[in-house]
């Protein structure tokens, strides 16, 4: 899940987008509403999290130039300006969701994976492939009914792959999906993240490295459930 934090207070953005971070989410900040704007232009995102007083360009019309432009992205409203007015008004500009400050964070982390499950091209709750079954919601793993442990990013990367199977991911890919801007190319941090996750799962291994292409689920295409 890919996230935009827009945000003119450095220190509150910074806090949030490591939260998100901590959480498995790859996570860009915008300061202002100008660099929202460009950012929104050129990537692609699951839920942006909205300051409405932002600076530069004002977060009602970054809303308005979401709806207007047919933008998937799902918006939260994030703002200090809390009364049921300032709701329905956000509500009413395009926002998916408002949230006043101050604000609980796990009720944050919830409220965006609850609307990236809402986004349009989202899958399913459930992910089905080569006996793994893992769920989004509860941020479990489970393989043939036994539980498995994995950390935010080892999550994060297996449920990518999962969702594209039986396409596979570029190391590229994953860094894009799973980490964010600033994450260095030429990292080895996407294999390190596969040794383990291939560890953790056992044999067989179901994580197959296409050299020059990148990784894939083996077993066939993932079966996708809302039970």
């Amino acid at each position: 899940m890919r996230v935009l934090v827009a945000e003119d207070v450095e220190l509150m953005a910074d806090d949030i987008a490591e939260g998100l971070r901590d959480q498995g989410m790859a996570v860009d900040v915008a300061y202002d509403g100008v660099d929202a704007a460009f950012k929104l232009d050129i990537y692609s995102y699951d839920v942006l999290v909205l300051d409405r007083d932002l600076p530069g360009i004002h977060g009602d019309t970054i809303c308005r130039m979401v709806t207007d432009s047919g933008n998937p992205v799902m918006v939260l409203m994030l703002t200090a300006a809390g009364t049921p007015a300032d709701r329905v008004a956000g509500l009413g500009l395009g926002a998916d969701d408002y949230l006043p400050k101050p604000f609980h964070f796990p009720e944050l982390v919830l409220r965006i994976r609850s609307l990236a499950r809402r986004k349009p091209s989202a899958q399913p709750r459930i992910l089905c492939a080569a006996g793994i079954d893992l769920d989004p919601l509860r941020r479990t793993v489970h393989r043939h009914g036994q539980q498995i442990e994995v950390s935010p990013k080892e999550f994060a990367v297996l449920e990518a792959l999962m969702k594209a199977a039986p396409a596979p991911l570029s190391a590229e890919d994953l860094l894009y999906q799973v980490w964010d801007e600033n994450a260095d190319p030429f990292t080895k941090t996407v294999q390190v993240t596969i040794g383990r996750l291939r560890r953790k799962l056992g044999h067989p291994d179901i994580i197959k490295t296409t050299p020059s292409v990148g990784y894939r689920i083996a077993g066939g295409i993932a079966k996708h459930l809302t039970c």
